[in-house]
Formats: structure tokens, C-alpha cells, sequence
């Protein structure tokens, strides 16, 4: 008998037709019970209601133990869309003190959301009072669907140091994109420490695991808690900020535009950072927290801008040190080396003036006075000295490089988000501007003295000071001097190693304290405490110059280094000094001499915005 080929291939044909059918099958059992949520999330809202139970955030303490932010309860209204049954919303809207319209528009944007289902708690209202939380808590029972959540919210003690805590705010999806612990209605810290330490302050959130009965109502805890995950609290922070130094400087600072930052010098810990205009961190707290963070936005004073880590300045006659420690190191200078002043540097047709005193003069004296001709005939005999570095252009990277040691030109490492590099150019850049060759160290004498292309941040100038007082070291300025239960990164521990001698530094300081007892700062000479100190006057080409001040002190064994920067203020002697020096006494001695009583009051009463172009209101 032949054998019919073609039922053969039809029992192939059925056979593979039956695999098929078997594995769509198998690929939808395993969509629906594996890769899909959608259906357990139903099943397991129908018998359990789990509910995330937030941690307590962790404090925040100043370095002498004053808790400065600290927890409060506040409540979330959560909705689960699937048990929503009729409720009076007239009602429901006039309990919690909103409108149709504002529900109405809650809920749609609830909707929007991409991680918005209807079998898991939705967030509707954040930030209740106390007191429509309890006119809620006593009608809940008429709103099915609806439940309370528990969150903290962040309270501060001190209206004082926006800037360095920040505040915290409801995570975007951009937040829940980058992070798996974050899920839509949490909270996650939004700039200063808060943002820089969320990951050891928000700790680990808990779940709580209530068992309904066939029409929806809870009966208590599934197994009476036993697969409940308690919350762990997140770590303290012990911040190395004197709150009371922070508010005092800030007082210092109302009505100018600038900034003020305090190191301790053998620590690297900032004890004071201060950039004015500022705000009460309290005001981004809440409800209104939207609406108040929008009007600081507004603001032409920029309250949210932090000069003290973003703004980028000429640093002007500040910058003046790191010029006497690079022209020592590179062999350009000794000591007695004199050089011209006639009422500046002229040569060549090329003059930058300068305020009167003795002439010649020599690199202490130099910083004394603050002459401008010292520094511009020290950086034109190092730029142009060809016998040893060739080109005007590999002179400047010698010259560069220094100055990025001494911790300009680049971010400096603060544990705090946004800050600023600066801006030191490089060989490559005049290069550009004016061609190669085709530039010496006339072309560009400005950036001897701060100006010019020069910027640098008020953090990077009190590094400067810092690494002065230290006599050659610096250890990377940070704000946070403990977290509770673990030890700071290794990098706010280590000492910061410039590439000048360390014995240079000892001249550098010894002409910062003649500033003080004899030359441009000597309002800043306290009758018990050795000050050293810098003037600078930086030139603004858009309105009145602006004043600052570097100074440290004591003298041996310093405890506080101090950058002021005031824009629009004029000399440095004139707000700068006066800001720096009261800041340090008011540090070191706990209070103000009555001697000098009037220059605090003259500071507290002085207002410079008007000379910022930026109207005061």
C-alpha cells in the first residue's frame, strides 16, 4: 500500500498548529501572572490595603549641638480610585477648605500621572493643618476610598542659613526615574544639605499591611503585623556651622548683595556661609510652598542664587597673595626685590593706576599697601622671561597651574549641590583672542591683580585665606562635620598640599598682618586678637565697585579665616573690613568691644542695594 505524503504532512502541519496555540497560551498566562501587574494589583487590593509608613527624616544640629531643623507631622489625603463609592463632594471640598474646581483639577492631574493606577493609593492633598486633619478624621467614614497618610514635614528653628540646609519638596519623575525609592508623592531634598545628604537623612521607608473584609472596610493588620516592615529612621547631621555666627553674619548683611564665608582653617569646616540677599527657609514649608517659592523666583535680588558658592567674581586685590606666592616660588622675586610705583604700573604706553605711597617697594610692604605696580612688574617678568620658560604662553600655564593647587579655576569639592568653578584662563584661550604669539604679558597685566578674566567664587577666596593661615595646606571645605554612626568622607579629612613651599606662606601672612596694623585693612586691628587681612577693591564695569576682604586670625594658630564680598560697595576698607573683622571678633571673643559698638551699628544700618541697580522692596 503507498504511503499518502500528504496526511503526513498534515499531521505536522496540526501538531505545529497545536504548539503554537500552546505557547500563546503559555505567553499570556505568563504576561498576566508575571509580567503584568495590573491583575494582582486587583487581587491584592481586594483583600489587603497596604499602606507605606514614612520614617522620621533625621535632624540636623550646628556644631555646638543647637538642633536647627527638626520633624512635624503632617498628613496626606490618599485616595484608591477603584473603592471610590458616592460621596457628598460639596461636602468633602468644604471640609478640607477647597473648591469643586481645585478638586476637580487635583484629580485630573492625578490621572495624568504615568504611574497613576486605579488599585493602588493615589495622593489627592498634601500638607493638611491640624486643623482640617481632624475636621477630616472625624467624617472619613462618609468618604470611602479616601485615607489618611502620615508624613513628616521639615521645621526649622532659626530663620537664618536658606542657603546651606535647603528644604525639601515633592519628587518629580525625573526624581522617581533616577531613584526606585522614590515613588509619586514623597519628598526628596531640594538644594544645601538636604539635597546633598537626602540618601542618609530620607531613611528607609516601612509597610503596613491591613486586611479588608468583602466590602472594602479594614479589619486590622493582615496577621496581626507579621509581614509589616517597620520604617528606619534616617541618620542626624551635625552640621559645621555656628548658627548663631550664621545669623550674625547675615544680620551683618541685610541690604547688600554679596556674600560672607567663615572657615576654620585646620578643619576645613565652614562655620559661617552667607549669601544676600536671603529668605526664611520656613516660608518653603507647607502648602504655600509653591506660591512662595515662585515669588522668590521672581525676585530681581535672586534670593535662591547662592553667591557664596555660584557667584563668580573678580576677586581683584585679594588675588594679590597667590601673586606673591607664585612670584617667590618661580624665582621671579626675593624679598627685597623693588619695584617702581609712580602712581602705578606704566610701561610701554600701558598704565594701571594706583594710589599713593613710598616707591620703590618690595613684596611685604607691597601687600601692606595693596600697590597695584608690585604685582603687574612680578607677573610681567615672569610671563616674559623666555630664558627660562620659553613662551609667554608656557610661562602662563607655570602660572596656571599654581593657581589651580591653590584651589582656583576649578569646583573645590564642597558637599554642597551647584557649585561654581570660576574662571581662570589658560594659554589656549589668548591664544584664541588674540593669536598665537601674538600676546605677552601687557596684553593681559589685568588678571595680576584680580581682574580681567579672572573669576572666582567667595568660597575659593576664603580657601585662599585658609590655606594662608594654615601657612601652605588647605583640607576641602565642607559643611556637614558628622553624620550620626558613620565617619565623613575621607576627602573632607585630608590635607590639600598647593604646589609653592611652604615657607613662602609665612611672608605672604606676615604682609596680611601688616595690612592690618599699618596699610588698607587696619579697621580690622582688634586691641587682643593678631588679625591678618586683605583688602580688595574689584572693578565692576556695570556700576560702583565692589568691596572685599580676606582676613584670618589669630594670627599663630588661627581659628577663623573669612571672605566678605559686597557688590556694589566701593573700597574694600569700606564695607568689606569692617563685615570681616566683626565677624571674627564676634567668633572669637563671643561679642562686640563697646570701641567698637559703632562700626557693627553703622554695618547693621548701611544699605547698598542702592547702588545695585536693583530696586529694594
Amino acid at each position: 500500500m503507498r504511503k499518502d505524503y500528504r496526511l503526513e504532512k498534515r499531521k505536522y502541519v496540526v501538531g505545529g498548529f497545536l504548539i503554537a496555540v500552546a505557547v500563546a497560551y503559555l505567553l499570556r498566562l505568563f504576561t498576566l501572572q508575571i509580567a503584568d501587574d495590573r491583575y494582582k494589583d486587583r487581587a491584592d487590593s481586594n483583600a489587603f490595603l497596604k499602606k507605606t509608613v514614612y520614617p522620621s527624616r533625621g535632624l540636623i544640629y550646628d556644631r555646638n549641638d543647637s538642633l536647627v531643623v527638626f520633624n512635624q507631622p503632617a498628613y496626606d489625603v490618599m485616595m484608591i480610585p477603584r473603592d471610590i463609592r458616592d460621596f457628598d463632594t460639596i461636602d468633602f471640598c468644604n471640609t478640607l477648605q477647597i473648591s469643586i474646581d481645585a478638586f476637580r483639577d487635583r484629580v485630573r492631574q492625578m490621572k495624568s500621572s504615568p504611574n497613576y493606577s486605579a488599585y493602588t493609593p493615589q495622593t489627592l492633598i498634601t500638607h493638611l493643618s491640624a486643623q482640617d486633619y481632624g475636621r477630616l478624621q472625624e467624617k472619613l467614614y462618609r468618604y470611602p476610598g479616601f485615607f489618611i497618610q502620615k508624613r513628616i514635614l521639615r521645621q526649622y528653628n532659626y530663620p537664618a542659613a536658606a542657603n546651606v540646609l535647603g528644604n525639601i519638596r515633592e519628587v518629580s519623575q525625573a526624581d522617581i526615574d533616577r531613584d526606585p525609592y522614590y515613588e509619586r508623592g514623597d519628598y526628596c531634598g531640594d538644594l544645601g544639605v538636604e539635597k546633598s545628604y537626602d540618601a542618609v537623612l530620607r531613611g528607609i521607608k516601612g509597610k503596613e499591611i491591613l486586611i479588608r473584609d468583602a466590602r472594602g472596610r479594614i479589619r486590622g493588620r493582615y496577621e496581626d503585623g507579621a509581614h509589616d516592615i517597620a520604617p528606619i529612621s534616617g541618620r542626624d547631621l551635625r552640621l559645621s556651622l555656628d548658627i548663631g555666627l550664621q545669623q550674625y553674619a547675615e544680620s551683618l548683611m541685610v541690604n547688600k548683595i554679596g556674600a560672607v564665608v567663615a572657615i576654620e582653617p585646620s578643619t576645613g569646616e565652614i562655620l559661617a556661609m552667607v549669601s544676600s540677599p536671603t529668605y526664611d527657609p520656613n516660608i518653603l514649608v507647607g502648602r504655600q510652598r509653591g506660591k512662595n517659592y515662585a515669588s522668590l523666583v521672581r525676585d530681581p535680588r535672586k534670593p535662591l542664587y547662592d553667591r557664596a558658592l555660584q557667584g563668580a567674581y573678580p576677586p581683584g586685590s585679594t588675588f594679590k597673595p597667590t601673586q606673591g606666592l607664585i612670584f617667590l616660588q618661580e624665582g621671579i622675586i626675593n624679598l627685597a626685590t623693588p619695584y617702581p610705583c609712580y602712581h602705578g604700573y606704566i610701561n610701554g604706553g600701558l598704565k594701571v593706576g594706583c594710589h599713593g605711597h613710598g616707591s620703590p617697594i618690595t613684596l611685604k610692604p607691597a601687600l601692606q599697601t595693596s600697590c597695584n605696580a608690585f604685582f603687574c612688574w612680578g607677573f610681567k617678568a615672569m610671563i616674559d622671561r623666555r630664558s627660562k620658560y620659553g613662551t609667554p604662553a608656557d610661562a602662563f600655564e607655570v602660572w596656571k597651574n599654581h593657581l589651580v593647587s591653590l584651589g582656583y579655576g576649578y569646583k573645590l569639592g564642597v558637599d554642597l549641590p551647584s557649585e561654581s568653578r570660576g574662571f581662570i584662563p589658560n594659554s589656549k584661550t589668548y591664544n584664541k583672542f588674540y593669536g598665537k604669539g601674538h600676546w605677552s604679558a601687557n596684553t593681559i597685566i589685568s588678571v595680576a591683580i584680580g581682574q580681567g578674566e579672572i573669576l572666582a567664587t567667595p568660597l575659593q577666596i576664603a580657601n585662599l585665606c585658609a590655606t594662608v593661615a594654615n601657612r601652605g595646606w588647605f583640607i576641602t571645605p565642607h559643611t556637614v562635620k558628622e553624620v550620626k554612626d558613620t565617619v565623613i568622607d575621607e576627602k573632607y579629612r585630608e590635607r590639600r598640599v598647593p604646589t609653592i613651599d611652604q615657607h613662602y606662606f609665612e611672608d605672604i601672612a606676615e604682609g596680611m598682618r601688616m595690612a592690618v596694623t599699618g596699610g588698607t585693612c587696619r579697621l580690622a586691628n582688634l586691641p587682643d586678637i593678631e588679625v591678618c587681612g586683605k583688602t580688595g577693591t574689584a572693578q565692576n564695569p556695570h556700576g560702583r565697585d565692589h568691596s572685599a576682604f580676606i582676613g584670618f586670625a589669630p594670627y599663630r594658630n588661627p581659628k577663623i579665616a573669612v571672605c566678605v564680598y559686597v557688590e556694589n560697595a566701593g573700597f574694600g576698607a569700606t564695607y568689606g573690613v569692617p563685615i570681616g573683622s566683626l565677624i571674627i571678633e564676634r567668633y572669637l571673643k563671643g561679642k562686640i568691644d563697646p570701641s567698637r559698638k559703632y562700626i557693627e551699628e553703622r554695618m547693621l544700618a548701611s544699605n547698598t542695594i542702592l547702588y545695585s541697580g536693583v530696586k529694594k522692596h
